[in-house]
């Protein structure tokens, strides 16, 4: 296909930057060549950041950068520059920030206004065609008559964004306070939506870690109010337009407050921490919906986003045919000229209705109601509806493989794997694991994707959440190949993250390219925040590998944060899962002998609090806990608190009685 304009996007890989390739806007990919071009031509730059399955991306592309009048603005008076935000999460964090400082609202597309040495002076996100023109000349006369007020506003930002996170939140030096779990859950209970489940907010997103903290804090203080708001919450969610009724998954977030009208693109990173919280509340609360929300989708991964790698893809669109969920929802006439008679029940039961559910006539399909037909019925008729259903134009795929999304999903299934016993999903997990560990890793970094001519080396994020995902595959596999990565990983992940003075990470290593800023983050939002997964990382790798320098950086780091987490949880809420592991008792459990590993299986699908498990078929000196011996030279289980084990014991049944009744 011939194309009126092609630009220096077209060389890239990424599937969001090639979606702007043939714009009339002359893009550059961020790198030396767009910076230094800025630098000799003493022009502005339009930095413009955004990911494949953003709605509101493809709209603003469509109306303005597609627009050839505007694309003359832009290329005549800026240096305009594309930058996929899942590839370079450090200058979407940068300038995200640089937002905010700005006093306004964050969001995607981030379309920030820069001086040639990358000091930014205005942003926004969502433009209108009209405004953004407009704003295209106001910026470039301000440019050209009032460059020393622009020059002084940039210098500002810049000093701004480059405080540090310690001193910016006033977080103190380490200390012992100790930080009320009901209080803390208190705090929450004040924002639940009794009725719908969540939050009070709108737009509505799934927040997994919240959730696992809420059913912690829950399960730690014996707080029956807050475990019930956990099983409405992922119960409305499963029931709701938010998820995939069809097909399994679920979307980003819904627009609405209940869980009705998502954003239809599927994110990876959603999706497998949804896994993982659903397994664990299976394990807490054995609903058959929540197990059949794991089945269905860990199927739509397998089935919609797995490489033939073992890796999984990253996202699908939200867009078909350039219209929002097309793909996902359905005409009354659709529906009831595809079902017999005898299958038509199930338009009730999702609430479909002649003159459609949501906008221009289309039916979002839930389940509120109660189930009418028997399972299996409904799954036949689930199967027909699926296969007219791909029939149409599929959304777009965001093909990239990226390290710590990976990660998600290996933790996800592994732990979906360990809870209902399904070694099909330790299958995925352990296949997509030799993709990070094989083609990801060189020896000496990890990558956050490695693919054809790109080439990114990892952040602290695809550091975090690849050795959490890792911890989670080896508490089930016992693979000793899968513990001495852990190792490597984490070992290099403190030479080339770690802020020794402030004893925190930086988002980027100290070989990585150099921003205008060097960014940590705290806060958790719906991917935690890198810094409380590497702090429950060092803790939980501490316990496997009986590290005290580990366990004594992950306490110092929770220490700096505990004041928040009582006060604002809702954003601390993966630190706060770190709280309630330090505050309870942490089992470190060697097993030793012939039945090590289907004893740790066995353990692992009983105990539903955090713990750590290493085994070995034999005695060894290479592992941690050297100076232990079998019992009546059978296999054996030694239970340890802070080092100090209780009697070793022959027999699973009799570790988890320790286990649960210490």
């Amino acid at each position: 296909m011939s194309h009126k304009y092609t630009n220096q996007l077209i060389h890239s890989s990424s599937p969001y930057l090639l979606q702007h390739a043939h714009n009339p806007v002359n893009w550059y990919p961020w790198g030396k060549e767009a910076l230094d071009k800025a630098k000799k031509e003493d022009k502005p730059i339009i930095v413009s950041i955004g990911y494949s399955a953003c709605h509101w991306c493809h709209v603003m592309e469509r109306e303005s950068f597609e627009n050839e009048e505007i694309a003359a603005l832009m290329n005549t008076h800026y240096i305009c520059i594309k930058v996929d935000r899942e590839e370079r999460p450090d200058v979407d964090q940068v300038y995200m920030d640089a937002l905010q400082t700005m006093g306004l609202n964050g969001g995607w597309p981030l379309n920030v206004f820069l001086m040639p040495n990358q000091k930014p002076f205005y942003g926004g996100t969502y433009f209108p065609p009209k405004g953004f023109a407009q704003l295209l000349k106001n910026i470039h006369e301000a440019y050209t008559n009032n460059r020393v007020e622009l020059e002084e506003s940039a210098d500002k930002f810049r000093e701004a964004i480059s405080i540090s996170e310690r001193k910016k939140y006033g977080l103190g030096d380490p200390s012992d306070q100790t930080i009320s779990l009901q209080s803390t859950l208190q705090v929450l209970k004040e924002k639940f939506d009794e009725t719908h489940g969540g939050t009070q907010r709108s737009p509505k997103f799934p927040m997994p870690s919240l959730w696992e903290f809420c059913m912690r804090a829950a399960q730690a203080t014996k707080d029956d109010a807050a475990l019930n708001q956990v099983w409405l919450t992922l119960e409305k969610m499963a029931k709701g337009g938010i998820y995939d009724q069809i097909g399994g998954g679920f979307a980003r977030y819904s627009v609405d407050g209940q869980w009705f009208a998502p954003h239809f693109e599927k994110m990876l990173y959603d999706n497998g921490q949804l896994i993982s919280l659903y397994s664990k509340a299976y394990q807490l609360n054995p609903n058959p919906l929540f197990k059949n929300i794991v089945y269905e989708t860990i199927a739509w991964i397998e089935r919609e986003m797995l490489h033939s790698s073992g890796a999984f893809y990253a996202a699908l669109d939200a867009d078909t045919e350039g219209e929002e969920g097309k793909f996902y929802t359905w005409k009354y006439e659709e529906l009831d000229q595809l079902l017999l008679d005898h299958e038509k029940w199930v338009l009730s039961y999702w609430g479909v209705i002649k003159k459609g559910n949501w906008e221009h006539g289309n039916n979002i399909l839930t389940a509120h109601q109660e189930l009418e037909g028997d399972k299996k019925s409904y799954q036949a008729i689930k199967d027909k509806v699926l296969a007219k259903r791909n029939e149409r134009v599929k959304p777009g795929i965001d093909n990239k493989l990226l390290a710590g999304w990976n990660g998600l999903a290996i933790k996800g299934l592994a732990d979906a794997a360990k809870i209902f016993e399904d070694n099909s999903f330790l299958k995925l997990a352990e296949n997509c694991a030799d993709y990070i560990q094989n083609v990801l890793f060189d020896g000496k970094q990890l990558y956050r994707i490695k693919e054809g001519n790109t080439r990114i080396t990892g952040f602290l994020e695809d550091y975090a959440l690849v050795i959490d995902g890792f911890i989670s595959l080896y508490q089930v596999s016992q693979e000793p190949k899968r513990l001495t990565f852990i190792q490597e990983l984490m070992e290099n992940c403190m030479d080339e993250f770690y802020d020794a003075d402030e004893k925190l990470f930086f988002v980027t290593g100290k070989t990585q390219e150099q921003l205008i800023a060097r960014k940590k983050e705290l806060f958790d939002n719906v991917i935690p925040a890198s810094n409380s997964i590497m702090a429950r990382n060092l803790y939980h790798v501490g316990q496997l590998l009986y590290n005290d320098s580990y366990i004594t950086h992950a306490k110092e780091m929770l220490q700096l944060v505990q004041g928040m987490i009582q006060t604002d949880p809702q954003y601390l809420n993966n630190w706060g899962n770190l709280l309630i592991e330090n505050q309870s008792d942490f089992p470190a459990i060697v097993i030793l002998g012939p039945e090590a590993k289907k004893w740790a299986k066995n353990l692992g699908q009983m105990i539903s609090k955090s713990y750590a498990i290493v085994t070995s078929d034999a005695v060894s000196d290479e592992l941690p806990f050297t100076g232990k011996s079998l019992l009546n030279n059978e296999t054996t289980a030694f239970v340890c608190y802070n080092k100090a084990c209780q009697k070793p014991v022959n027999s699973w049944q009799e570790a988890l009685e320790q286990i649960t009744h210490g």
